[in-house]
């Protein structure tokens, strides 16, 4: 992949035999429950994550299942054999709904609406171009289903890499620091924090191991709780209200707002 971090990293320096450290499965796309009535809007490869809510539903829970799946064109369907066979296999738990572009133009909220109207919904999921995720969420807004419970997934490439520069003090107004204490693996430490700095640039400066991945809010990786003080996002593309309400916030995008912060990690 051309300017990729992660695949060019892999094709110049990975060997056979090599150990590689990883971060283990993560993220917050998930149902709650499998026994629950999913609503699944999908849009040309935002089929990949919602083919695995799908079939954890069906092979290790009881809930059913409505899939909304939107391409280009017949040939573009990814995984459409597939579909074909677990909706033959779990019939009547599985229903698969096509809309194709080159038929029908593209879907906004009142036909994606239209298309899952009388399905059985505890859950929405929607992964996809940014106006199909919208639609879809307006779409089921407006069915009745609470905004808690309807869940979009963002596929964004990073501008940069993530771990530049991460063994330096980040950049901020040195003469206004808030002091941080930091509760990760077990262990508790205070750290200067410089106003206008992102708290992970803060933590990987120091040499702690916090968890990240993209470095840009995106993800939820670094998610942390704030246990006292207050801190300020620069910005946040994945925390629900209720999170925020909560006390959680993202590392990479957290500045401070008051001069003492607690975090855990825990």
């Amino acid at each position: 992949m051309s300017g990729g971090t992660g695949s060019n990293w892999l094709c110049d320096n990975a060997r056979a035999g090599m150990e590689l450290e990883v971060l283990p499965p993560a993220g917050r796309f998930t149902p709650e429950r499998l026994e629950g009535d999913l609503v699944l809007f999908a849009g040309g490869s935002g089929i990949t994550p919602l083919l695995s809510i799908l079939k954890s539903v069906l092979f290790a829970g009881s809930g059913n299942v409505t899939l909304c799946y939107a391409n280009r064109d017949e040939q573009s369907v990814i995984f459409a054999a597939e579909l074909d066979e677990l909706r033959a296999r779990f019939a009547p738990r599985l229903s698969v709904v096509h809309w194709l572009e080159s038929k029908r133009g593209l879907p906004d909220a009142a036909a994606l609406r239209e298309l899952v109207d009388h399905a059985p919904a505890t859950e929405c999921f929607a992964c996809g171009p940014e106006p199909f995720m919208l639609a879809a969420r307006t779409a089921m807004a407006d069915r009745g289903l609470a905004r808690d419970r309807i869940h979009l997934e963002r596929f964004t490439s990073l501008s940069g890499n993530p771990f530049a520069g991460s063994d330096t003090l980040p950049h901020g107004d040195r003469a206004r620091t808030a002091l941080v204490e930091v509760e990760l693996e077990g262990r508790t430490r205070e750290l200067c924090w410089p106003q206008g700095a992102r708290l992970l640039d803060v933590l990987r400066a120091a040499g702690l191991n916090a968890p990240s991945s993209c470095g840009e809010g995106v993800c939820a990786a670094c998610e942390c709780r704030v246990v006292a003080g207050e801190v300020r996002m620069v910005d946040n593309r994945v925390l629900e209200a209720d999170d925020l309400e909560q006390g959680y916030m993202l590392a990479c995008q957290a500045v401070p707002v008051t001069d003492v912060v607690r975090i855990s990690y825990a």
